[in-house]
């Protein structure tokens, strides 16, 4: 979406100048609206401190059985984790995969899996100030920011874990649909640092001209990560960029989803992979009801995207979620921002009422 720049919410600013962690918030503060801050106007920080530590995400390890004939599939718990006759009842510690190994056999369980976790992430270019809050701090920074908002989605979200992750634009859509690349050394630092922290990183491409396989072939053997999931913008399907928002069809989708599963049968890439696809215009997934979700080892995140007030939000979340074809949803939402002619959400939807959304998602983004 439209580039912006960053300000803080107003309940994390609370969160992270509380010296103890105990913070006196009261039920207010994470449900209706505090008075007199409907406007979100808020200076960025001066100082950072830790926030109390958020519990272990829940995952499925290597032992437990899987279906024949596949990967392991939890669905429904995917998505519905109430419907699990134990969701929420297995925890898992995630170790650390030694730096700079790729993925192989043993090492999905290390991994978080969707199942009875939430994934929040922050999205961005780190490169670019105008382009997501990835370009406005250090990810030392961005880190602490990054728990804080973790810490405040786990007091809301019950018995499931909470799983921060690095949203990179690693593919950028120029003007005439040319494509511009982000140095792989960031990107690798970025995977390393998220790894030594259990958490995930996404690399998101934006296609411009070209053809979606060409997207798909340079964002496969990021997967070779264990904690690296990949995802398509279908905005940025386009030559005109912040002009004309972009498309892809349904056979585009189902053949990246293939792509997928078959580069990670054959490299030997164990367990389950995420694929994010944007939608926030009908238009922008052509013949919507033909996406498959149900390839081996892909697990297809059809996330709302899109800036505006909170009734819009919500109407474009409940225009993606008539897709039940594609029943795992992510929703993205955008801080406020001081740069002239960019977008973003006013007010900026709570955690309560992000999860109160139906059916709840399970990957939130901020840009």
């Amino acid at each position: 979406m439209s580039p912006f720049r960053f300000s803080l919410h107003p309940i994390l600013l609370v969160l992270i100048g509380a010296a103890s962690g105990a913070l006196a918030l009261g039920a207010s503060t994470l449900g209706p609206r505090v008075e007199g801050l409907s406007a979100r106007e808020i200076a960025k920080p001066a100082a950072y401190s830790v926030p109390a530590s958020y519990s272990r995400p829940t995952t499925y390890g290597s032992a437990e059985p899987r279906p024949s004939g596949g990967r392991c599939r939890w669905f429904p718990a995917l998505y519905r984790p109430e419907e699990a006759p134990d969701a929420g009842s297995r925890r898992l510690d995630l170790p650390a995969f030694p730096a700079g190994e790729t993925g192989k056999a043993g090492d999905a369980a290390l991994i978080p899996a969707l199942a009875n976790n939430l994934i929040l992430a922050f999205y961005g270019k780190p490169d670019s100030r105008r382009m997501g809050i990835l370009g406005e701090y250090p990810k030392e920074d961005l880190a602490k920011i990054l728990e804080a908002y973790a810490k405040l989605y786990e007091d809301q979200n019950g018995r499931e874990g909470v799983v921060p992750a690095f949203y990179l634009i690693y593919g950028t859509c120029w003007p005439g649909g040319e494509i511009g690349y982000l140095k792989d050394s960031v990107v690798q630092d970025y995977i390393e640092f998220a790894r030594q922290r259990g958490w995930l990183v996404f690399v998101d491409h934006q296609i411009g001209r070209y053809p979606v396989a060409d997207a798909m072939k340079r964002l496969l053997p990021w997967l070779k990560y264990p904690n690296v999931h990949i995802a398509l913008d279908p905005e940025w399907r386009t030559e005109s960029p912040m002009k004309v928002i972009g498309a892809v069809s349904a056979d585009e989708i189902n053949a990246a989803e293939q792509a997928m599963s078959d580069y990670m049968q054959a490299e030997d890439i164990p367990g389950e992979k995420m694929l994010i696809v944007h939608q926030f215009q009908g238009r922008m997934i052509a013949d919507r009801e033909k996406v498959r979700a149900d390839y081996d080892g892909v697990l297809l995140i059809h996330t709302a995207d899109g800036f505006g007030p909170p009734a819009l939000k919500r109407w474009s979340y409940s225009s993606n979620a008539k897709a039940a074809n594609m029943p795992i949803k992510g929703f993205k939402l955008f801080f406020k921002t001081d740069i002239e002619g960019a977008g973003y959400d006013d007010p900026l939807l709570l955690p309560a009422e992000v999860l109160a959304l139906d059916p709840s998602p399970r990957l939130i983004i901020y840009q």
